[in-house]
């Protein structure tokens, strides 16, 4: 895995820009994956993220099982961590931006204030307030500029 995670793990261009703007700005910032844990703590870890949550899959002695540890993360689930994140961090949903580019991410995209389709799917861009096609991540801080 970790060879994966080194040779196949790659960011999205703007990403680690988007991450180091909204830290400096005291924004909080979730990875909501449907991925594995395995790869979303290390990318938790090097980009400075405040919270991740994606699927566990289970080792053992070393070697991958095949089986998911818990409840598999599906749209709903996506939807109620930012949900509970939110309420911790004692936000109202007009306060808070999801990211997504797939039909999974659609319940997410509705629990936020603002719905951002990145490189998505077209039922995806159909249902969000902006979308990014042409930039990479760092995109969104045009959110935050003055007109």
């Amino acid at each position: 895995m970790q060879r994966v995670y080194d040779e196949q793990v790659k960011l999205t261009p703007g990403a680690e820009q988007l991450i180091a703007e909204l830290k400096r700005l005291g924004i909080k910032t979730l990875l909501i994956s449907g991925g594995f844990d395995y790869f979303t703590e290390r990318l938790k870890i090097r980009l400075g993220l405040d919270y991740s949550i994606s699927n566990r899959i289970e080792i053992m002695d070393g070697k991958l099982t095949g089986r998911i540890l818990g409840k598999i993360l599906d749209g709903q689930g996506k939807a109620d961590y930012l949900d509970r994140v939110r309420m911790k961090l004692g936000l109202m949903k007009e306060q808070t931006i999801a990211i997504g580019d797939g039909a999974n991410d659609l319940k997410m995209l509705a629990a936020a204030g603002i719905g951002i389709a990145y490189c998505a799917k077209p039922v995806v861009k159909s249902q969000t307030h902006y979308t990014l096609e042409s930039t990479g991540l760092d995109g969104v801080l045009k959110l935050f500029s003055e007109s």
